[in-house]
């Protein structure tokens, strides 16, 4: 029998025989399940737009070009503050700019010979250290959550030392604000004169709830909100790096959505781009909808319609708007933007060229500021505005969203009250007959009534009672003030100067500060007050002094008259050191004017004061005779 050693060259050197599979059951029970395969593990972890972006040099910075040239300009001549204030919205760039900040001062170069520098070379041990955060000079405390003095005790300790590794121990606090009142007061005193190897960077949303007493110790920076385009533009760039199609509309629809912030509105493209079907391009449909917009198109129809004075079909709108997912909370205020954005086209043509508008708003929203009076989008502003606060108090969204709709369709088309007062009260119109052309129905058709083949006349109105009869400007000014017309009754007391008044024909001449529209005013009240037309006519003529400044010259012809009195004078006399506070007159108006009535002869009923031998009231004369 052959030695078992020779029986390995049956199967060579390297082969061992399998092993037998089992049989049955092992010694201490079933055989053991095979292992699960392993589970694909992924080599390199997800980095989200808005960190995998973080600018890290200043020229990475958009909408900050102000404080960029101020920070290189105070490095390139060596005056860097040693205390810097970052304020602005959220997403803007302070932390990312306190950072960059650090590196900058602590930027050795490539070859470790470097100084400060406004542009840090990022390839440098302290420029990698910083970067990952793991820099042990540079230390960043988040403020919300160490508000109490033993945080900042820490941070006055460690002051003291000097860097292990950097240039310069950099201390970052972010959202400052949140600091608690004896954590800012022990900050100050080492704030203000730190060691020269210190430097403080503070960045807060809420900079008014920072101490005066900080603020006067920094340089502050107030970080911007970036525009629309910018944001756009930045997008797009970098959509393009990561090789994702998007549609301009919808780059403009993430920039508005982002309101200035650039992190909000990575984080909505990074939204997007997760959304969409690889290869595809990313629409502005899908962007509306993943931001529960309504389309842009279909908030332009809505507003057309309402403006209209057509409820059907704005109905028709926004259940078709719902069936895309589109909810009327956010109509409401889509609704409310696009007036404000005809608003402003309707002040300012100018804006017509801007890049902040979409194709659309260019276009519809042109044609609407060249359609609609500011009386009606100011209406619709205030109509939308209210409605938006109901909608948080209704107990259904869409209802309450449709009433306002409804609400806003019956009143589009109103006239303003001046148009109604000119319309009620035309001359030319036949007593008891409303004149017509009144604003059509919100059905679309104007209501006739026809009889016998010929239009019917409306109901008589009933004939109004007789105006006030005003015979003098101090009348005209005193009715503007009970009509409660404040600002109206200020100009005319102190702003106009009469130069006739011959009623119902009023000449005035205002000065430089009163309103250009305040003859058409005055005009208009005094038409709704008295019935009877008014014409006021501008001249350029002196005239007489204002009503306010009457009434000081008569207060002043009192006090005179007064003082030269023999009574007052031996008054005076017999008190020392008092004097003459005030003089009233009960023939004086609100205005301080005094009116002389003059009896029939044309002599002054008496004197103003009573002569010094007169008898008390109480005391019977002598020569009385009952």
């Amino acid at each position: 029998m052959a030695p078992a050693a020779n029986m390995s060259g049956l199967f060579g050197e390297d082969e061992k025989l399998p092993d037998p599979e089992p049989a049955g059951p092992g010694l201490f029970g079933d055989a053991p399940a095979a292992a699960p395969a392993p589970a694909p593990s992924f080599s390199v972890q997800y980095r989200v737009l808005a960190r995998k972006y973080r600018p890290t040099i200043f020229d990475d910075l958009i909408g900050q070009e102000a404080m960029v040239r101020t920070l290189r300009n105070a490095f390139a001549v060596g005056r860097v503050a040693h205390a810097f204030m970052l304020t602005g919205v959220r997403g803007v760039g302070k932390t990312t700019t306190a950072r960059i900040i650090a590196r900058a001062l602590n930027c050795i170069g490539p070859d470790g010979t470097g100084g400060p520098t406004a542009d840090p070379c990022g390839v440098c041990a302290n420029c990698t250290a910083i970067l990952a955060d793991r820099h042990p000079d540079v230390t960043e405390m988040d403020a919300a959550s160490n508000t109490g003095i033993d945080d900042v005790r820490e941070i006055i300790e460690a002051v003291r030392f000097r860097p292990m590794q950097a240039r310069a121990r950099v201390f970052i606090l972010d959202e400052v604000h949140m600091l608690s009142k004896a954590a800012f007061n022990a900050l100050l005193k080492t704030l203000e004169e730190p060691p020269p190897h210190v430097k403080f960077i503070f960045a807060t949303t809420e900079i008014r709830k920072v101490p005066v007493t900080v603020l006067s110790r920094c340089q502050r920076f107030d970080l911007r909100r970036v525009s629309g385009a910018e944001l756009a533009a930045h997008f797009g760039r970098i959509a393009e790096k990561e090789t994702v199609g998007i549609e301009a509309e919808a780059l403009r629809l993430i920039a508005r959505a982002a309101d200035g912030s650039v992190r909000d509105g990575l984080s909505l493209l990074d939204q997007a781009i997760a959304q969409t079907a690889d290869g595809a391009t990313i629409t502005g449909a899908e962007v509306a909808g993943m931001l529960g917009l309504a389309d842009r198109d279909a908030v332009f129809d809505i507003f057309e319609a309402v403006m209209g004075g057509r409820p059907a079909e704005v109905l028709a709108l926004t259940d078709r708007a719902r069936e895309y997912g589109a909810d009327l909370g956010e109509v409401i205020h889509d609704l409310l933007a696009l007036v404000h954005t005809v608003t402003r086209l309707k002040s300012v043509p100018a804006l017509r060229e801007s890049d902040e508008l979409t194709e659309t708003e260019r276009a519809r929203g042109v044609a609407f500021a060249e359609r609609l009076s500011m009386a009606a989008l100011g209406r619709a502003w205030q109509i939308l505005l209210k409605g938006s606060v109901e909608l948080e108090q209704a107990p259904n969204r869409v209802t309450a969203a449709e009433m306002v709709l409804i609400r806003l369709c019956y009143v589009s088309d109103l006239p303003p009250p001046a148009d109604l007062i000119r319309r009620l009260t035309d001359s030319n119109a036949p007593a008891g007959q409303v004149p017509g052309g009144g604003a059509p129905s919100p059905s679309g058709g104007g209501a006739r009534a026809v009889a016998n083949g010929a239009p019917a006349r409306a109901t008589a109105m009933p004939e109004a009672e007789p105006g006030p009869r005003l015979t003098s400007f101090r009348e005209v000014a005193a009715l503007v003030s009970e009509r409660r017309e404040a600002m109206l009754h200020g100009h005319l007391v102190h702003s106009v100067h009469l130069v006739r008044f011959a009623p119902p024909v009023i000449e005035l001449r205002p000065q430089a500060d009163t309103p250009r529209d305040l003859a058409s005013r005055l005009a208009a009240l005094l038409l709704e007050a008295t019935g009877t037309r008014w014409t006021i006519a501008l001249s350029a003529e002196p005239g007489e002094p204002t009503l306010a400044a009457q009434g000081v010259a008569a207060d002043m012809a009192r006090r005179g008259a007064a003082a030269e009195h023999p009574l007052v004078m031996a008054i005076l006399e017999a008190f020392p050191g008092a004097r003459i506070d005030a003089v009233h007159d009960s023939r004086a108006d609100a205005y301080g004017i005094t009116v002389e009535p003059q009896p029939l002869g044309g002599e002054p009923e008496g004197p103003g004061f009573a002569p010094l031998d007169a008898d008390f009231a109480d005391e019977p004369s002598d020569n009385w005779d009952p």
